[in-house]
């Protein structure tokens, strides 16, 4: 079962929340930010505009009664009436050497700086100015008094006003506050909105994921429904031709193949009944050659073992286009494999030619009869393409879950298998290259080139009884050799009793 694949973390639908949440949250701050600069200027400018319109008109009311040079308790009069016109503000007055506020006890040293000062004692207008005294916020408004005269020369008196600014500090606080407690709820708006919008995207894309796994699985009817018109709904449409097309194509394949696996069973077929009189004709030239003139006695021979070699490739068809029909069937029956490898290398002479190392007691529910053609296909390569000595091993494992296996392992000395043919060697028609066929091939090994089904038909085989044939190059010194090792499974295997259509024993 193919596990549908996840992404909790990167996918997808996180990215497309935390881009919505990341966008929401800038815009917030920004926005809030920006709020935030825009209320707290608007409030101090009409604060301070409302402070310095307060003290200009107080002043000019007070000082139309005020009489110059004054003494110090007219200068703690006019302090205490512009103090009173205005809220009570505290109110700094002085001329030249004389000073006057409308609090005694207030500081107002420390919060009228020296540059107010210059600018009140130089200009002729209002100024004024933001200060911090201890951790709170001021705004200290400071005016010159002029006389009433044409020319409105100022007179050397001096009012300084300070107004305390901590209200509007905290309503500027408080409406930075609300909008930081709006930023929660538009984040997670904005979060629900993702996901909303995640699933409206992703659900088109899950569905074509879902199609695309179940098209690289093999079923060539998956198609996704298009919906909506938009690009999204083209990649469905373009999906779908592509199903479309590589169906019409598996469809078109297959049938070709079909036919092509027909025509090779029919000529197989064909071939045996003619095959079989040149055969027969061929062995009695054979019989016959020590008597007919060297040359015709060199074609007899030559007609004798082409004929026999022609015999076998029908043969290897045949059981090749069994395979492919599905028609291939297990005769199988608890047979020692040790035995049974034995009596295929005597059978064909291979005994004196080749070291065993056969373990005794391995015993498997087997079709003999196959088990034969794998040991003379492996044996006969090893005879034919490698270099002795050619050694025989079976051995039996253990898979870690307790499975037990057979193991049939045929090594050779010699130059071993060309580069990148280990997952080819089984291929139907392959022929590894010159490297490892040897031109001393005797008739006794199957003589000459191979037609290159004998090893697809060996795994083909292997595979009926649940097993398999791997190949690999020999380990130690050069020459390296081949490996071949079939894997047969000690008890029979659902695969091989359905192919026969009997339960197996164990």
């Amino acid at each position: 079962m193919r596990a549908r694949a996840r992404h909790p973390v990167g996918g997808l639908r996180t990215r497309l929340v935390a881009t919505f949440v990341a966008v929401a949250l800038i815009s917030a701050v920004t926005a809030t930010a920006l709020a935030y600069r825009e209320a707290r200027t608007a409030v101090l400018q009409r604060t301070q505009n409302a402070a310095v319109d307060d003290v200009r008109e107080r002043v000019g009311a007070v000082a139309a009664d005020f009489d110059l040079p004054p003494d110090q308790q007219t200068m703690a009069r006019f302090a205490a009436r512009v103090s009173e016109g205005i809220g009570g503000r505290i109110v700094d007055v002085r001329y030249r050497d004389l000073s006057a506020t409308s609090d005694t006890y207030a500081d107002t040293a420390s919060r009228i700086g020296p540059e107010l000062r210059t600018a009140v004692r130089t200009g002729d207008d209002a100024v004024f100015q933001r200060v911090q005294w201890r951790g709170e916020p001021y705004l200290v408004v400071g005016m010159p008094v002029a006389y009433a005269d044409g020319d409105r020369h100022t007179s050397g008196l001096e009012v300084y006003v300070i107004t305390d600014l901590r209200a509007e500090r905290d309503d500027t606080a408080a409406l930075l506050d609300s909008v930081r407690a709006g930023i929660v709820p538009v984040v997670l708006l904005a979060a629900v909105l993702a996901l909303l919008a995640a699933g409206t995207v992703l659900r088109p894309v899950r569905r074509l994921g879902r199609a695309t796994r179940e098209l690289a699985s093999g079923d060539l009817g998956s198609r996704v429904a298009v919906t909506g018109h938009d690009e999204l709904a083209d990649l469905a449409r373009t999906f779908n031709e592509t199903a479309d097309a590589l169906q019409a194509s598996d469809t078109d394949l297959r049938d070709q193949e079909a036919k092509a696996r027909r025509f090779v069973a029919d000529v197989s077929h064909e071939l045996r009944t003619p095959l079989a009189a040149m055969t027969m004709v061929a062995t009695v030239l054979e019989e016959d050659a020590d008597q007919l003139p060297p040359d015709a006695a060199r074609a007899a021979r030559t007609v004798g073992a082409e004929t026999a070699r022609l015999a076998r490739l029908v043969e290897e068809l045949m059981e090749i286009s069994r395979f492919d029909a599905g028609a291939a069937r297990l005769n199988a029956a608890e047979t020692d494999l040790a035995d049974t490898v034995r009596a295929s290398l005597a059978l064909r002479g291979w005994t004196e030619r080749v070291r065993t190392e056969l373990g005794t007691g391995v015993r498997a529910v087997v079709d003999r009869r196959r088990v034969d053609v794998i040991v003379a296909n492996l044996v006969g390569n090893a005879l034919r393409h490698g270099a002795p000595p050619v050694t025989v091993t079976l051995r039996t494992c253990r898979e870690a879950d307790g499975t037990p296996w057979a193991l049939l392992s045929v090594t050779d000395r010699g130059p071993g298998l060309p580069p990148g043919s280990g997952q080819r060697v089984f291929d139907r028609f392959y022929k590894a290259d010159a490297a490892r066929t040897r031109s001393a091939a005797t008739p006794e090994d199957g003589g000459g080139q191979g037609s290159g089904l004998g090893t697809a038909i060996a795994l083909e085989n292997a595979r009926l009884h649940g097993g398999t044939i791997e190949v690999e190059d020999a380990s130690g010194e050069a020459p390296r050799g081949a490996v071949f090792t079939l894997r047969l499974p000690l008890r029979r295997t659902a695969r091989g009793a359905d192919r026969d259509g009997n339960e197996g024993t164990e």
